[in-house]
């Protein structure tokens, strides 16, 4: 009876998941797929530490070009990392014949066109649900459910720690750096969180979903990022007696032929469906033009949500072996797509929130203010908030729609003022669609 077997390089915390679901429910998906898939190799640096699964010691090995180079495998699962030796890996296992399934959300948002590129070449599927939302299907959502749609808007939630964190500072009144270390203590944050607070990680996210999307490469390096580090709990609650919370959001639109792709804080209205996913979940809001407004929710990371995604890749590839269809190549990165033009960030147009710390005495707001319609910014309403010392207030704003250039030009002017204690906070106000 024919048998689809597995090779997997690197046995972490997604690697053990992985492991766990092939070795102890392998008849369950036997008769899902109709063949049997078997995990026969495991390479890993690190083949000491007990992972908590009984596994064959003949199937361990620290070298992966054991598992690239063995010529029974059909399958081999990427689960390292990173961007080397990762990349070199994927590419020998394309090369050599081999179907390859991913999690690597960095590699692929860097190194897609290439990578798919040589599978287009050697004739082998490459797969990558588990790299977006852990277990949520969004990747065989925009690939195959959505597939009749033009996608408008992409709205997400899709990094676990930052909605961790700024969920802990909105419901506990915690500030950044508390909430970062009670993260870190839960296992929720790295001990060096740079990518997840900083944006990157998201940024990588909405880069796939992007492509995906609208059917060409989207550049990494033209996506607008911004993190949460500057978040403080007056920020937290006076978006909240205006009735919206903060999220890391990215953002990404598509209109007259041009892609919006960003990814920073962002006010969300209390009731809107993104403002309620909370903690480490993740969130994707979908809009097309058939289908109108889509949302999916679920664990974004962690070990066996993802695995369950990366799982779903060996069942789809082992099924198009069996039934030998030819490889599915995404639009987006087939050596003849498209590159999608990215607006640059000041070309974009948004609301917004500001919280100023001014001097409290007359005319301030005018000087404000004035600045504010010489950049044609209208004010949609103002709020004077408690005293920040014997002689400053808070002052908070929100605008009417303005473009992000004229939003920079006069908080530059404003900021230069002196009855402008510090440098004003702006956060940008998104609608669902």
């Amino acid at each position: 009876m024919k048998q689809v077997k597995v090779g997997l390089i690197g046995w972490g915390t997604i690697g053990v998941g992985v492991s766990r679901i092939l070795l102890e429910r392998p008849d369950l998906i036997e008769r899902k797929v109709g063949v049997p898939i078997r995990l026969v190799r495991i390479a890993d640096l690190d083949i000491s530490t007990p992972r908590g699964i009984k596994v064959d010691r003949s199937m361990l090995t620290t070298d992966a070009e054991e598992v690239l180079s063995d010529p029974e495998i059909e399958i081999i699962i990427e689960l390292i990392g990173g961007i080397e030796p990762a990349k070199s890996f994927i590419l020998k296992a394309i090369r050599s014949g081999k179907h390859v399934v991913t999690a690597n959300k960095a590699l692929l948002a860097q190194h897609a066109p290439e990578l798919f590129s040589e599978a287009y070449k050697a004739g082998v599927n490459l797969y990558f649900e588990g790299s977006v939302g852990g277990g949520i299907p969004i990747i065989k959502s925009l690939r195959e459910g959505l597939l009749a749609n033009r996608i408008r808007s992409i709205y997400g939630i899709i990094n676990g720690t930052a909605n961790y964190i700024l969920t802990k500072m909105t419901e506990e009144g915690s500030d950044f750096r508390d909430a970062l270390s009670e993260a870190q203590r839960n296992g929720y944050a790295e001990a060096d969180p740079t990518y997840d607070v900083e944006g990157y990680d998201t940024a990588h996210k909405i880069t796939i979903l992007s492509s995906l999307a609208y059917g060409g490469k989207v550049d990494l390096d033209e996506v607008y990022v911004e993190g949460i580090t500057e978040i403080t709990p007056k920020d937290i609650q006076y978006a909240g007696e205006l009735g919206y919370v903060i999220k890391l959001l990215a953002i990404s639109k598509f209109h007259d032929g041009r892609a919006e792709v960003r990814v920073h804080p962002t006010l969300l209205p209390q009731k809107s469906m993104l403002a309620s996913v909370r903690g480490v979940f993740n969130g994707i809001y979908v809009v097309g033009d058939a289908v109108g407004a889509t949302m999916f929710y679920g664990q974004g990371a962690g070990r066996m949500p993802t695995a369950s995604a990366v799982t779903a890749d060996i069942v789809d590839i082992a099924r198009r072996i069996i039934s030998k269809a030819p490889p599915y190549i995404p639009l987006c990165w087939r050596p003849d797509s498209p590159k999608i033009d990215v607006m640059d960030i000041e070309e974009c147009e948004s609301r917004y929130y500001i919280r100023y710390i001014v001097v409290d005495k007359a005319g301030v707001l005018a000087q404000i203010s004035g600045i504010l319609g010489r950049h044609n910014i209208s004010i949609a309403s103002v709020i004077q908030k408690e005293s920040y010392d014997e002689e400053s207030v808070y002052l908070v704003m929100m605008t009417h729609k303005a473009s992000e250039r004229a939003m920079r030009r006069a908080m530059k002017e404003i900021d230069r003022l002196d009855v402008v204690r510090a440098k004003s906070t702006v956060i940008r106000v998104e609608m669902e669609e």
